[in-house]
């Protein structure tokens, strides 16, 4: 098992992943579409990062970094395949985050979720993510939880 970072050939994966997850508990919203559809263009180019879990040559897992203006990043289509689930994958992607975004010099972390992702709120929050009071409207109706790391 090895964490990489995105590579043109794992756009495919980072799309097939979260629309899984997504679709097995919400609905694809617009802005889902637009980002899975363009990795490089809407994730990558502006500044912003990709990781995979890799084993034997399959992408079980992914997240993104979103850039933001005050230059922190948005961590974002964090999924791992159903048949993986509850190995510590996430917690291995949320730790390459955590190191991408550090090196980076990201003065925080944030993220939109909803609470009835139980299993997703307690990996945050071991992270040390604390709920907090968003800055705009999050353009996904299934978020209904801000949370922030401050690095």
């Amino acid at each position: 098992m090895e964490i990489v970072d995105y590579r043109p050939d794992l756009a495919g994966a980072f799309k097939a992943l979260n629309e899984a997850w997504i679709t097995q508990f919400f609905q694809l919203e617009a802005k889902d579409v637009e980002v899975l559809a363009d990795p490089e263009g809407k994730v990558i180019a502006p500044g912003g990062h990709i990781v995979f879990v890799i084993e034997t040559g399959e992408a079980v897992g992914c997240c993104a970094l979103l850039a933001m203006p005050d230059g922190g990043f948005e961590v974002a289509k964090m999924a791992v395949a159903e048949a993986h689930k509850g190995r510590g994958l996430g917690r291995l992607l949320m730790a390459a985050c955590v190191e991408r975004a550090r090196a980076a010099g990201a003065p925080r972390l944030y993220l939109e979720t909803n609470s009835s992702l139980a299993p997703a709120l307690g990996l945050y929050r071991s992270f040390g993510f604390q709920v907090i009071e968003p800055a705009e409207p999050s353009p996904y109706a299934r978020a209904d939880v801000a949370m922030e790391l401050r690095l």
